[in-house]
């Protein structure tokens, strides 16, 4: 992708900038915001670093980079963490620059930044890459700070103290080199918990040089220590440059011959944006109305609700006997239409919605499917963060559910939390379209499908089932990561989504890749050492999203401080009075063919598998009083088994005093 980076003069901007590189990314222009006032070093800005910025604009020339500069006139009028589109905010300084960037560069298709750990800064960069087109690339993102230190240092990365706020630092620190003070800035993190990296403001850097400087280097002739506030214990202090000047190389070309967007002769140049805040940048979201005209009529759904609905329930809607002629996006759009006046009946909306099951005929039309799906679920109507989702393909036609099947679980309150990262980074694959990473709702966390993709590439780990499986556990644990947890140690369920294509001797490598995980990664966590035995389900499907081969979707109980445990429970004996139940002797057998976990007062979940060894068994030792004796024998056996399953379902409900009414999302998984 051909990339404009954000560069702040910091170190974590440049070292992003080779990120890129390293990713085979192509930088073809530099944008940097600064106060309106060239004598005012740092403004009382939550998003941008300006300490420094009088020597950035020597960067164009260094690189040999058109760079765009834009003099900051909003001020922070939106502090929400999730960022909505605010006239006058800071924010849309960098909407106006990046704009400008793109009117004089069309092919410009990503934005890089050098976020580490700042969800605030992280997600308005998303948000104007968004509404622009771009995509957000981050590949700092969640990486370990000691580490990426290190690496900048390693590189070649020539960077200065132009700022300190921390105890710990004070204003000799100033203006020295950051591989002088590596050592001592470790001491500090031990010492008195500070981020290496700078992260929480405990200081900041000017880089001087880098690889990516081909033609200069920056030399600071003259510049003053101001200090904001003179604190023994943390002092704050910043360097305030008065000149300086570059030291051209010997073997350098001021000009990128390379640059196909820009002419030569623009290149290295620095283009000021003084465009003022347009009355129509507010974008103009597609009216729903507009979207429906396209069809005469939508049709008829049907639709299953879950008859409690008193913390969470669910809905399920699909459209009875539809065709693949009839179209994937007009059953879709019916779909997701009724779900959505359901949501209203109940005084609800999408804002509501914590998981999306996302049933379609064809994954080719995956793409299709999801330009419906945006028209109806976005930022602007989940103010608390779009819901998670898990995408696949099943036969659903051939079943009479038409071309979409849409499940949501809905929640009454408005207490859920979600993780959306849009951008692309080395740390778990991003989500750019509408849902979220995972989302925690009352101590369970509902993870998004996680398939094998290898994070900064976003392309699928070569190597076949086995390396998917690795990456997209590896992902999973990723996700589990950001909120205190580990998928080996909070797991209730995992289920594993694998292609059809996939050979038995593959299907079998799949599970010990899992189980070896599980066991691996249980032993670096605390947590519940030894309480896990998550329920993991296989389920054969046609196709996946990407032509994965696997896709993986556990959900996990974040325990309050340890409040409660995963239990896993067996069944309990029947009353010496009632020895049987549904016809069934109650035996061994019923446990062996249940797995159910239970979080007290929170969720419970429960497996029940029938193989060929049960089957017989089951056959033989059925109440045939209960099955219908005009069935022929292979009819017969089903029935028997589904008998089986319902006294086992009823055994459960009973067992764990659960309302019939409160029971969500059951799924009967058949061998074709």
């Amino acid at each position: 992708m051909k990339v404009v980076p954000l560069v702040s003069g910091g170190k974590d901007s440049c070292f992003a900038m080779m990120k890129c590189m390293d990713y085979g990314h192509e930088i073809v222009a530099l944008a940097n915001l600064m106060p309106v006032d060239d004598s005012v070093d740092e403004l009382d800005s939550y998003m941008y670093q300006t300490v420094g910025h009088q020597i950035v604009i020597g960067y164009a020339e260094c690189m040999g980079l058109p760079l765009f500069r834009r003099r900051i006139q909003g001020s922070t009028r939106n502090q929400q963490l999730s960022y909505r589109i605010t006239p006058g905010d800071e924010v849309e300084d960098l909407f106006i620059l990046l704009q400008e960037v793109k009117q004089h560069i069309p092919s410009v298709t990503a934005v890089s930044s050098g976020a580490i750990a700042s969800d605030y800064q992280r997600l308005r960069v998303e948000s104007i890459c968004a509404r622009l087109g771009l995509v957000s690339l981050a590949y700092l993102w969640k990486e370990d700070q000691a580490f990426l230190l290190d690496e900048m240092i390693r590189r070649g990365i020539v960077a200065v103290i132009i700022k300190v706020a921390a105890m710990g630092l004070n204003q000799k620190h100033l203006g020295q080199e950051l591989v002088d003070l590596q050592s001592y800035l470790l001491q500090m993190k031990e010492l008195y918990g500070i981020n290496v990296c700078g992260e929480g403001g405990e200081y900041e850097t000017l880089t001087l040089d880098c690889p990516l400087f081909k033609n200069a280097r920056i030399v600071i002739d003259k510049f003053q220590v101001v200090l904001h506030s003179p604190d023994s214990i943390a002092p704050v202090g910043i360097i305030h440059p008065l000149a300086f000047h570059l030291e051209h190389r010997k073997d350098s070309s001021c000009t990128d011959k390379e640059n196909n967007d820009f002419t030569s002769e623009k290149a290295g140049s620095v283009f000021h944006v003084k465009k003022e805040f347009l009355p129509n940048y507010l974008e103009k979201c597609k009216s729903m109305d507009a979207v429906f005209d396209r069809f005469d009529t939508i049709e008829q759904v049907k639709m299953s609700i879950s008859t409690c609905k008193r913390d969470t329930f669910s809905i399920g809607c699909w459209v009875p006997n539809s065709t693949p002629f009839e179209g994937l996006q007009k059953d879709l759009m019916s779909v997701l239409h009724a779900i959505e006046l359901q949501l209203l009946k109940d005084d609800l909306d999408w804002a509501h919605v914590l998981y999306i099951h996302l049933y379609i005929s064809d994954i080719k039309q995956f793409g299709l499917a999801n330009d419906v799906y945006v028209s109806f679920i976005s930022e602007k109507k989940c103010s608390f963060g779009v819901p998670s989702r898990s995408t696949i393909e099943l036969p659903i036609a051939e079943l009479g559910l038409g071309n979409a099947y849409v499940e949501v679980l809905v929640s009454t309150d408005q207490c859920k939390r979600v993780l959306h990262v849009q951008s692309i980074s080395c740390w778990a694959p991003s989500c750019i379209g509408p849902y979220s990473q995972a989302t925690l709702h009352r101590e369970v966390l509902y993870m998004a499908g996680q398939l094998g993709l290898d994070p900064p590439t976003m392309l699928l780990q070569p190597g076949g089932p086995a390396a998917e499986m690795d990456q997209a556990l590896l992902n999973c644990e990723a996700v589990a990561n950001c909120f205190k947890s580990s998928i080996a140690t909070s797991a209730i369920i995992i289920i594993v989504y694998c292609s059809t294509s996939i050979s038995s001797f593959e299907m079998a490598e799949i599970q010990n890749r899992m189980e070896y995980f599980l066991k691996h990664h249980s032993t670096h966590h605390d947590g519940f050492l030894g309480a896990y035995n998550p329920i993991v389900l296989y389920v054969l499907v046609p196709n996946l999203p990407k032509g994965a081969l696997v896709e993986v979707k556990p959900t996990l109980h974040l325990a309050d401080n340890g409040k409660y445990g995963v239990q896993s429970v067996l069944l309990k004996a029947p009353a010496p009075d009632k020895p049987n139940y549904f016809g069934f002797k109650c035996s061994d057998r019923h446990n062996s063919c249940c797995h159910i976990n239970v979080v007290p007062d929170k969720i419970c979940m429960a497996l029940i598998s029938v193989t060929k060894d049960h089957a017989g068994s089951i056959y033989f030792e059925a109440d045939h009083d209960l099955v219908a004796l005009h069935c022929d024998k292979s009819h017969k056996h089903i029935k028997a088994i589904a008998v089986f399953f319902t006294g086992l379902i009823d055994k459960i409900i009973s067992d764990k005093w659960i309302f019939l009414a409160r029971l969500k999302e059951p799924k009967v998984l058949l061998p074709e």
